[in-house]
Protein backbone atom coordinates (compact mmCIF):
# COMPACT_ATOMS: atom_id res chain seq x y z
CA UNK A 1 0.00 0.00 0.00
CA UNK A 2 2.72 2.26 0.99
CA UNK A 3 4.44 1.98 -2.44
CA UNK A 4 1.42 2.38 -4.29
CA UNK A 5 1.13 5.61 -2.33
CA UNK A 6 4.69 6.91 -2.91
CA UNK A 7 3.57 5.88 -6.32
CA UNK A 8 0.82 8.32 -6.76
CA UNK A 9 3.02 10.80 -4.72
CA UNK A 10 5.30 11.20 -7.64
CA UNK A 11 2.52 10.64 -10.48
CA UNK A 12 0.89 13.19 -8.90
CA UNK A 13 3.74 15.75 -8.43
CA UNK A 14 3.43 17.66 -11.79
CA UNK A 15 0.34 18.78 -10.44
CA UNK A 16 1.06 19.32 -7.09
CA UNK A 17 3.54 21.85 -8.27
CA UNK A 18 1.46 23.96 -11.21
CA UNK A 19 -1.20 24.33 -8.43
CA UNK A 20 1.32 25.89 -6.09
CA UNK A 21 2.09 28.10 -9.21
CA UNK A 22 -1.50 28.91 -9.34
CA UNK A 23 -1.93 29.59 -5.80
CA UNK A 24 1.15 32.11 -6.17
CA UNK A 25 -1.01 34.52 -7.88
CA UNK A 26 -2.79 35.29 -5.04
CA UNK A 27 -0.45 34.27 -2.21
CA UNK A 28 3.23 34.89 -3.61
CA UNK A 29 4.78 32.92 -0.55
CA UNK A 30 3.75 29.80 -2.55
CA UNK A 31 6.56 30.10 -4.96
CA UNK A 32 9.49 30.36 -2.65
CA UNK A 33 11.28 27.71 -1.51
CA UNK A 34 10.29 24.80 -3.65
CA UNK A 35 13.95 23.21 -3.40
CA UNK A 36 12.84 22.77 0.33
CA UNK A 37 9.75 21.31 -0.48
CA UNK A 38 11.49 18.97 -3.06
CA UNK A 39 14.09 17.92 -0.21
CA UNK A 40 16.79 19.93 -1.54
CA UNK A 41 18.69 21.47 1.23
CA UNK A 42 22.20 22.28 -0.04
CA UNK A 43 25.21 21.85 2.22
CA UNK A 44 24.66 20.98 5.84
CA UNK A 45 26.61 23.07 8.32
CA UNK A 46 29.27 21.60 10.37
CA UNK A 47 28.89 21.34 13.16
CA UNK A 48 25.04 20.15 13.95
CA UNK A 49 23.41 21.38 17.06
CA UNK A 50 21.10 18.18 18.83
CA UNK A 51 17.66 18.61 16.88
CA UNK A 52 14.26 18.78 17.78
CA UNK A 53 12.11 18.75 14.57
CA UNK A 54 8.44 20.52 15.06
CA UNK A 55 5.44 20.29 12.33
CA UNK A 56 3.01 23.14 12.31
CA UNK A 57 1.00 22.97 9.11
CA UNK A 58 -0.18 26.24 9.28
CA UNK A 59 -1.37 28.80 11.52
CA UNK A 60 -3.31 27.44 13.83
CA UNK A 61 -1.30 24.58 14.20
CA UNK A 62 1.54 26.97 15.03
CA UNK A 63 0.36 29.34 17.42
CA UNK A 64 -0.97 26.22 19.08
CA UNK A 65 3.11 24.92 19.35
CA UNK A 66 4.24 28.15 20.77
CA UNK A 67 3.92 27.11 24.41
CA UNK A 68 5.16 23.78 23.62
CA UNK A 69 8.11 25.27 21.52
CA UNK A 70 8.96 27.88 24.30
CA UNK A 71 9.46 24.45 26.85
CA UNK A 72 11.40 22.51 24.77
CA UNK A 73 14.35 25.01 24.73
CA UNK A 74 13.99 25.83 27.89
CA UNK A 75 14.21 22.18 28.69
CA UNK A 76 17.02 21.05 26.33
CA UNK A 77 19.17 24.32 26.01
CA UNK A 78 21.56 22.74 23.66
CA UNK A 79 19.09 21.81 21.42
CA UNK A 80 17.70 24.06 18.19
CA UNK A 81 14.18 23.94 16.66
CA UNK A 82 13.46 22.79 13.23
CA UNK A 83 9.90 23.93 12.63
CA UNK A 84 8.11 22.63 9.19
CA UNK A 85 4.99 24.42 7.75
CA UNK A 86 3.01 23.25 4.69
CA UNK A 87 1.50 26.89 3.77
CA UNK A 88 3.42 30.79 3.66
CA UNK A 89 0.55 31.82 6.20
CA UNK A 90 1.98 29.51 8.83
CA UNK A 91 5.73 30.23 8.14
CA UNK A 92 5.08 34.02 8.25
CA UNK A 93 3.82 33.13 11.99
CA UNK A 94 6.23 31.67 12.85
CA UNK A 95 8.68 34.06 12.00
CA UNK A 96 6.70 36.19 13.83
CA UNK A 97 6.19 34.24 17.06
CA UNK A 98 9.50 32.76 17.44
CA UNK A 99 12.24 35.40 16.50
CA UNK A 100 12.83 35.83 19.95
CA UNK A 101 14.38 32.43 19.87
CA UNK A 102 17.00 33.76 17.46
CA UNK A 103 19.60 30.91 15.67
CA UNK A 104 17.35 28.39 17.91
CA UNK A 105 14.90 28.21 15.61
CA UNK A 106 15.32 27.33 12.02
CA UNK A 107 12.10 27.27 9.70
CA UNK A 108 11.79 25.37 6.35
CA UNK A 109 8.73 23.82 4.71
CA UNK A 110 7.87 20.54 5.57
CA UNK A 111 9.09 17.75 2.02
CA UNK A 112 6.27 16.34 -0.43
CA UNK A 113 5.71 12.84 1.03
CA UNK A 114 7.44 10.76 -1.65
CA UNK A 115 10.34 9.09 0.95
CA UNK A 116 12.95 10.13 -0.62
CA UNK A 117 12.08 13.87 0.09
CA UNK A 118 11.62 13.15 3.96
CA UNK A 119 14.81 11.08 3.81
CA UNK A 120 16.93 13.94 2.79
CA UNK A 121 15.40 16.12 4.89
CA UNK A 122 16.54 13.72 7.76
CA UNK A 123 20.22 13.63 6.63
CA UNK A 124 20.37 17.08 6.23
CA UNK A 125 18.85 18.39 9.28
CA UNK A 126 19.83 14.95 11.75
CA UNK A 127 16.44 15.60 13.78
CA UNK A 128 16.49 13.84 17.42
CA UNK A 129 12.75 13.45 17.47
CA UNK A 130 10.22 14.55 15.03
CA UNK A 131 7.36 16.39 16.85
CA UNK A 132 4.28 16.29 14.29
CA UNK A 133 1.53 18.82 16.07
CA UNK A 134 -2.20 17.51 16.03
CA UNK A 135 -3.62 15.15 13.15
CA UNK A 136 -0.60 15.34 11.10
CA UNK A 137 0.26 11.46 9.83
CA UNK A 138 2.30 10.98 6.43
CA UNK A 139 3.22 7.40 5.70
CA UNK A 140 6.25 7.27 3.86
CA UNK A 141 7.82 10.69 6.34
CA UNK A 142 7.17 7.99 9.33
CA UNK A 143 8.46 5.15 7.64
CA UNK A 144 11.79 7.04 7.04
CA UNK A 145 12.00 8.07 10.48
CA UNK A 146 11.77 4.82 11.58
CA UNK A 147 14.13 3.92 9.49
CA UNK A 148 17.03 6.13 10.19
CA UNK A 149 16.26 5.56 14.47
CA UNK A 150 14.05 9.22 14.91
CA UNK A 151 10.92 8.39 17.24
CA UNK A 152 7.96 10.03 16.01
CA UNK A 153 5.81 12.41 18.67
CA UNK A 154 1.92 12.94 17.81
CA UNK A 155 1.57 16.13 20.28
CA UNK A 156 -1.77 18.18 21.12
CA UNK A 157 -2.98 15.25 19.21
CA UNK A 158 -7.35 15.19 18.02
CA UNK A 159 -8.90 12.62 15.92
CA UNK A 160 -12.56 12.79 15.12
CA UNK A 161 -14.69 10.06 14.55
CA UNK A 162 -15.32 11.43 11.54
CA UNK A 163 -11.27 11.52 10.65
CA UNK A 164 -11.64 8.10 12.25
CA UNK A 165 -13.31 6.41 9.63
CA UNK A 166 -11.20 8.25 6.70
CA UNK A 167 -8.47 7.29 8.23
CA UNK A 168 -9.94 3.43 8.68
CA UNK A 169 -10.87 3.33 4.80
CA UNK A 170 -7.20 3.67 4.19
CA UNK A 171 -6.50 0.65 5.74
CA UNK A 172 -3.16 -0.62 6.03
CA UNK A 173 -1.64 2.46 4.93
CA UNK A 174 -2.36 4.44 7.74
CA UNK A 175 -2.08 0.99 9.63
CA UNK A 176 1.48 0.49 9.10
CA UNK A 177 2.14 4.68 9.46
CA UNK A 178 0.26 4.39 13.11
CA UNK A 179 1.84 1.83 14.28
CA UNK A 180 4.73 3.80 13.26
CA UNK A 181 4.16 6.41 15.57
CA UNK A 182 6.19 5.98 19.15
CA UNK A 183 4.18 7.87 20.93
CA UNK A 184 0.46 9.88 20.93
CA UNK A 185 -0.17 12.78 23.57
CA UNK A 186 -4.07 13.17 23.32
CA UNK A 187 -5.95 15.89 23.97
CA UNK A 188 -8.71 13.92 25.76
CA UNK A 189 -9.93 10.41 26.45
CA UNK A 190 -11.83 10.27 23.38
CA UNK A 191 -9.15 11.43 20.81
CA UNK A 192 -6.86 8.84 22.91
CA UNK A 193 -9.52 6.03 22.38
CA UNK A 194 -10.35 6.89 18.60
CA UNK A 195 -6.15 6.91 17.92
CA UNK A 196 -5.62 3.68 20.00
CA UNK A 197 -7.93 2.20 17.49
CA UNK A 198 -5.82 2.99 14.65
CA UNK A 199 -3.05 0.82 16.27
CA UNK A 200 -0.70 3.27 17.91
CA UNK A 201 1.01 1.16 20.67
CA UNK A 202 1.55 4.25 23.30
CA UNK A 203 -0.87 6.92 24.02
CA UNK A 204 -1.49 9.34 27.21
CA UNK A 205 -3.78 11.77 27.48
CA UNK A 206 -2.15 15.05 28.20
CA UNK A 207 -5.18 18.11 27.03
CA UNK A 208 -4.87 20.72 24.93
CA UNK A 209 -1.63 22.91 24.87
CA UNK A 210 -3.94 25.08 23.10
CA UNK A 211 -5.03 26.29 26.70
CA UNK A 212 -1.52 26.91 28.03
CA UNK A 213 -1.03 29.93 25.36
CA UNK A 214 -0.02 33.10 26.92
CA UNK A 215 -1.21 36.38 25.36
CA UNK A 216 2.09 38.64 24.40
CA UNK A 217 1.77 42.24 26.08
CA UNK A 218 2.32 43.58 22.67
CA UNK A 219 -1.31 42.35 21.21
CA UNK A 220 -2.83 43.33 23.99
CA UNK A 221 -1.64 46.59 23.39
CA UNK A 222 -2.42 46.12 19.92
CA UNK A 223 -5.85 45.71 21.00
CA UNK A 224 -6.01 48.62 23.06
CA UNK A 225 -4.87 51.05 20.56
CA UNK A 226 -7.49 49.50 18.15
CA UNK A 227 -9.99 49.54 20.62
CA UNK A 228 -9.27 53.09 21.14
CA UNK A 229 -9.54 53.87 17.51
CA UNK A 230 -12.93 52.43 17.40
CA UNK A 231 -14.58 54.16 20.27
CA UNK A 232 -17.60 53.26 22.78
CA UNK A 233 -19.44 51.67 19.56
CA UNK A 234 -20.43 47.81 20.79
CA UNK A 235 -18.06 45.28 18.65
CA UNK A 236 -19.00 41.90 17.56
CA UNK A 237 -15.99 40.16 16.22
CA UNK A 238 -16.64 37.19 13.55
CA UNK A 239 -13.22 35.60 13.76
CA UNK A 240 -11.20 33.17 11.16
CA UNK A 241 -14.81 32.74 9.21
CA UNK A 242 -14.04 30.74 5.77
CA UNK A 243 -15.73 30.68 2.61
CA UNK A 244 -19.47 30.61 2.26
CA UNK A 245 -20.05 32.30 5.77
CA UNK A 246 -19.16 35.94 5.12
CA UNK A 247 -22.65 36.08 2.93
CA UNK A 248 -24.95 34.61 5.67
CA UNK A 249 -23.13 36.92 8.64
CA UNK A 250 -23.70 39.90 6.46
CA UNK A 251 -27.17 39.01 5.37
CA UNK A 252 -28.01 38.43 9.03
CA UNK A 253 -26.54 41.11 9.79
CA UNK A 254 -28.76 43.53 8.10
CA UNK A 255 -31.08 41.36 8.60
CA UNK A 256 -31.29 42.43 13.00
CA UNK A 257 -32.03 44.65 15.12
CA UNK A 258 -28.80 45.69 16.78
CA UNK A 259 -27.83 48.54 19.48
CA UNK A 260 -26.74 51.80 18.22
CA UNK A 261 -23.43 52.02 16.60
CA UNK A 262 -23.06 48.50 16.57
CA UNK A 263 -19.42 47.26 14.61
CA UNK A 264 -19.36 43.98 12.98
CA UNK A 265 -14.86 43.21 12.81
CA UNK A 266 -14.38 40.54 10.52
CA UNK A 267 -11.06 38.66 10.45
CA UNK A 268 -10.83 35.95 7.68
CA UNK A 269 -8.85 32.76 8.25
CA UNK A 270 -7.36 32.88 4.95
CA UNK A 271 -5.42 36.32 4.00
CA UNK A 272 -5.59 35.70 0.32
CA UNK A 273 -9.31 36.63 0.19
CA UNK A 274 -8.87 39.26 2.38
CA UNK A 275 -9.96 41.63 -1.22
CA UNK A 276 -13.30 39.27 -2.04
CA UNK A 277 -14.49 39.56 1.43
CA UNK A 278 -14.11 43.21 1.35
CA UNK A 279 -15.83 43.27 -1.99
CA UNK A 280 -18.52 41.45 -0.89
CA UNK A 281 -19.09 43.90 2.04
CA UNK A 282 -19.41 46.69 -0.09
CA UNK A 283 -22.27 44.38 -2.56
CA UNK A 284 -24.11 44.32 0.72
CA UNK A 285 -24.17 48.23 0.41
CA UNK A 286 -22.17 48.36 3.85
CA UNK A 287 -19.60 50.85 4.59
CA UNK A 288 -16.25 49.16 5.43
CA UNK A 289 -12.29 50.18 6.49
CA UNK A 290 -9.45 48.24 6.49
CA UNK A 291 -7.45 47.39 9.47
CA UNK A 292 -4.40 47.68 7.67
CA UNK A 293 -5.87 51.36 6.94
CA UNK A 294 -5.83 52.20 10.24
CA UNK A 295 -2.10 53.67 11.21
CA UNK A 296 -0.37 56.14 13.98
CA UNK A 297 -3.69 58.20 14.97
CA UNK A 298 -5.74 56.71 12.42
CA UNK A 299 -9.57 56.00 13.56
CA UNK A 300 -12.57 53.94 12.40
CA UNK A 301 -14.89 56.77 10.66
CA UNK A 302 -18.35 56.66 12.39
CA UNK A 303 -19.85 56.22 9.33
CA UNK A 304 -17.86 53.03 9.06
CA UNK A 305 -20.21 49.59 9.34
CA UNK A 306 -17.61 46.62 8.94
CA UNK A 307 -13.98 46.66 9.50
CA UNK A 308 -12.14 44.19 7.92
CA UNK A 309 -9.24 42.73 9.98
CA UNK A 310 -6.34 41.83 6.85
CA UNK A 311 -3.55 41.87 8.79
CA UNK A 312 -1.58 39.19 9.91
CA UNK A 313 -0.61 37.64 13.27
CA UNK A 314 -3.15 40.31 15.47
CA UNK A 315 -5.74 38.14 16.28
CA UNK A 316 -4.96 38.28 19.81
CA UNK A 317 -5.56 41.79 19.33
CA UNK A 318 -8.72 41.73 17.66
CA UNK A 319 -9.94 39.30 20.38
CA UNK A 320 -8.56 41.91 22.82
CA UNK A 321 -10.85 45.03 20.65
CA UNK A 322 -14.37 43.48 20.96
CA UNK A 323 -16.89 42.85 23.30
CA UNK A 324 -18.25 39.38 21.86
CA UNK A 325 -16.34 36.95 19.33
CA UNK A 326 -17.96 34.43 17.45
CA UNK A 327 -15.23 31.95 16.12
CA UNK A 328 -15.70 30.84 12.54
CA UNK A 329 -15.78 27.45 10.57
CA UNK A 330 -18.64 26.74 12.20
CA UNK A 331 -21.60 28.01 10.56
CA UNK A 332 -20.94 25.63 7.87
CA UNK A 333 -19.50 21.67 8.15
CA UNK A 334 -16.16 22.83 8.08
CA UNK A 335 -15.30 21.55 12.15
CA UNK A 336 -14.78 25.27 13.51
CA UNK A 337 -11.54 26.56 15.08
CA UNK A 338 -10.25 26.93 18.26
CA UNK A 339 -12.04 29.24 20.71
CA UNK A 340 -9.72 29.10 23.86
CA UNK A 341 -8.02 32.19 22.43
CA UNK A 342 -11.01 34.52 22.93
CA UNK A 343 -11.82 32.47 26.09
CA UNK A 344 -8.27 32.99 27.61
CA UNK A 345 -9.13 36.84 27.20
CA UNK A 346 -12.06 36.64 28.96
CA UNK A 347 -14.39 37.51 25.85
CA UNK A 348 -17.74 35.59 25.39
CA UNK A 349 -17.94 33.39 22.76
CA UNK A 350 -20.49 32.79 20.35
CA UNK A 351 -19.73 29.30 18.12
CA UNK A 352 -22.03 27.71 15.33
CA UNK A 353 -23.45 23.84 15.16
CA UNK A 354 -20.57 22.41 13.47
CA UNK A 355 -17.82 21.90 15.86
CA UNK A 356 -16.47 18.50 15.24
CA UNK A 357 -12.79 18.84 15.14
CA UNK A 358 -13.16 20.97 18.32
CA UNK A 359 -15.94 18.90 20.26
CA UNK A 360 -15.13 18.62 23.84
CA UNK A 361 -13.70 21.56 24.27
CA UNK A 362 -17.24 23.65 23.24
CA UNK A 363 -19.04 21.08 24.97
CA UNK A 364 -16.85 22.25 27.79
CA UNK A 365 -16.81 25.82 27.19
CA UNK A 366 -20.89 25.87 26.65
CA UNK A 367 -21.41 23.45 30.40
CA UNK A 368 -18.83 26.67 31.95
CA UNK A 369 -20.83 29.06 30.54
CA UNK A 370 -18.30 30.82 28.63
CA UNK A 371 -19.66 29.86 25.33
CA UNK A 372 -23.28 29.63 23.18
CA UNK A 373 -24.12 27.71 20.84
CA UNK A 374 -26.21 29.17 17.57
CA UNK A 375 -27.81 27.50 15.28
CA UNK A 376 -27.56 30.10 12.60
CA UNK A 377 -26.20 33.60 11.42
CA UNK A 378 -29.76 34.68 12.35
CA UNK A 379 -29.54 32.84 15.96
CA UNK A 380 -25.70 34.47 15.90
CA UNK A 381 -27.53 37.74 15.59
CA UNK A 382 -30.02 37.29 17.89
CA UNK A 383 -27.39 36.34 20.96
CA UNK A 384 -25.38 39.02 20.22
CA UNK A 385 -27.28 41.92 20.42
CA UNK A 386 -28.71 40.68 23.51
CA UNK A 387 -25.19 40.34 24.88
CA UNK A 388 -24.32 44.16 23.33
CA UNK A 389 -27.17 45.55 24.76
CA UNK A 390 -26.69 43.87 28.64
CA UNK A 391 -23.06 44.95 30.19
CA UNK A 392 -23.93 42.98 33.54
CA UNK A 393 -24.56 39.31 31.30
CA UNK A 394 -21.58 40.54 28.69
CA UNK A 395 -19.12 40.89 31.90
CA UNK A 396 -20.45 37.48 33.51
CA UNK A 397 -20.07 35.66 30.40
CA UNK A 398 -16.36 36.64 29.77
CA UNK A 399 -15.70 35.81 33.78
CA UNK A 400 -16.66 32.67 32.97
CA UNK A 401 -14.97 31.86 29.70
CA UNK A 402 -11.55 33.26 31.84
CA UNK A 403 -12.38 31.00 34.57
CA UNK A 404 -12.62 28.34 32.03
CA UNK A 405 -9.51 28.82 29.89
CA UNK A 406 -7.07 28.54 33.39
CA UNK A 407 -9.35 25.52 35.02
CA UNK A 408 -7.17 23.75 31.52
CA UNK A 409 -4.06 24.90 31.75
CA UNK A 410 -0.93 22.30 32.06
CA UNK A 411 -0.81 20.61 29.03
CA UNK A 412 2.80 21.43 27.99
CA UNK A 413 4.76 20.20 31.50
CA UNK A 414 2.35 17.21 30.99
CA UNK A 415 3.62 16.73 27.21
CA UNK A 416 7.72 17.18 27.73
CA UNK A 417 7.26 14.91 30.92
CA UNK A 418 6.02 11.86 28.01
CA UNK A 419 8.50 13.16 25.62
CA UNK A 420 11.60 13.27 28.21
CA UNK A 421 12.56 9.39 28.14
CA UNK A 422 12.62 9.88 23.96
CA UNK A 423 15.06 12.84 23.94
CA UNK A 424 17.71 12.17 27.20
Amino acid sequence: MRLLYTLAWWLALPLVLARLWLRGRQEPGYRQHWGERLGFYGRRPAPVPPTIWLHAVSVGETRAAEPLIDALLAEWPACRIVLTHMTPTGRATGKSLFAKHGARLVQSYLPYDTGTMPASFIRHFAPRICILMETEVWPNLIHQCNRHGVPVVLANARLSQRSLGKAQRLGKLIGDAARGITLVAAQTQDDAQRVRQLGVPDVVVTGSIKFDVVVPDAALATGAWLRGAIGARPVLLCASTREGEEPLILDAWLRASLPAGALLLIVPRHPQRFDEVEKMVLAHGLAVQRRSSLTGDGVVAAGTQVLLGDTMGEMFAYYAACDCAFVGGSLLPLGGQNLIEPAALGKPVLIGPHTFNFALVTEQAIAAGGAALVADADALMTQASALLRDPARLAAMGAKALAFAAQHRGATPRTIAAIKPLLP
